[in-house]
């Protein structure tokens, strides 16, 4: 890809998980180009995460919706108007990151980019030019991106996921009032945007007790959406938990994830906030892609793929592993 391109359109309109698990193909990308200008056009929620991301995105473009997204409610009236200031800006490069390009892909192109790259599929539009690859189904979704940088020729910088913490996460953390203390509680998080994606709820009730009984106390957290679910845990439990679901904003979620001894999620946008922040924990996979969307980190956070071994049996064991793991420094009572 030549070196001369300054003005970059990304489009990745998805949810947390997603964003998180395309933020080294972003560090590869501005690496590569460290004076473009580049633009992210994702869901309205999004532009809150790039706040965090000053080093890879310059500019952010809210996705106003499309027939067959399913991410986000439209109005016709308002694609129009998107488009034109999508063509307005005249972008050197647009990347679509989006899926495997069945449906996006004649959208990318209405970008007025000039060149475009991304995925497609055999049966799918494949926009001219050679800078499209076909979608690589069977890997990790942070590889896949990294795929297409090196199609692209962009040389990869690691796989770590990143998640800035700020000093507002902190007041936002603080202004909770909890008390808890760093490295003595397991965060569970049993919601999910896909109801197929959840876990059980007494079987997260049955692993927040068995914390509870190995000298741990249990934080329910989650959205205000996914309130319902976590009472429901709450309520089978034998123990009295600490609920925060609905009450965190996501930099505070960071931080009460980032000082927990542990987490235990469905495999979801917080399990790649837990791997971002260095987290350790168990996460149960039920969508039946444990390869593709686990934690990258498999040495700190463990998947296990409910679909193929549904055995409270090895959760447990698993969750007591790590909380049996010593505190990292910046956990320790002593040094808080």
């Amino acid at each position: 890809m030549h070196r001369d391109i300054q003005k970059i359109v990304i489009f990745r309109a998805l949810q947390l998980g997603d964003l998180l698990c395309a933020i080294p193909a972003m560090r590869a990308l501005r690496r590569h180009f460290p004076k473009a200008d580049i633009t992210l056009v994702g869901l309205p929620w999004a532009e809150q995460f790039l706040q965090r991301f000053p080093r890879y995105f310059d500019a952010f473009e809210a996705f106003p919706g499309y027939p067959g997204l399913p991410e986000q409610h439209y109005a016709v009236r308002n694609i129009p108007r998107f488009l034109a200031r999508m063509q307005a800006e005249k972008f050197d490069l647009a990347l679509q990151m989006q899926g495997d390009g069945t449906l996006v892909n004649p959208l990318i192109e209405l970008f007025g980019a000039t060149h475009t790259a991304g995925f497609y599929t055999g049966t799918g539009y494949r926009p001219p030019g050679d800078l499209f690859i076909p979608y690589p189904s069977q890997v990790h979704e942070v590889c896949r991106h990294l795929l297409l940088m090196q199609h692209l020729e962009i040389p990869h910088q690691g796989l770590d996921l990143e998640f800035p913490l700020t000093d507002r996460d902190y007041a936002d953390f603080e202004a909770l009032g909890l008390s808890v203390q760093p490295g003595r509680y397991v965060c569970i998080h049993p919601g999910s945007r896909a109801t197929w994606r959840r876990w059980p709820p007494l079987a997260f009730a049955n692993m927040a007790d068995q914390c509870v009984e190995l000298g741990y106390e249990t934080v329910l957290t989650g959205t205000e959406e996914e309130l319902p679910i976590v009472k429901q845990v709450a309520r089978l439990m034998h123990s009295t938990p600490t609920i925060v679901a609905g009450k965190t904003s996501l930099g505070a979620m960071a931080v009460l994830i980032k000082h927990a001894k542990a987490i235990l999620s469905n495999c979801t946008g917080t399990s790649h906030l837990a791997s971002a922040l260095g987290t350790p924990g168990v996460i149960i996979s039920m969508d039946g892609e444990p390869n593709r969307w686990r934690p990258i980190n498999k040495s700190t956070l463990l998947t296990i793929d409910w679909i193929q071994t549904p055995d409270l049996r090895l959760v447990a064991e698993a969750l007591a592993d790590k909380l049996a793991l010593p505190l990292p420094i910046e956990q320790s009572i002593d040094s808080v």
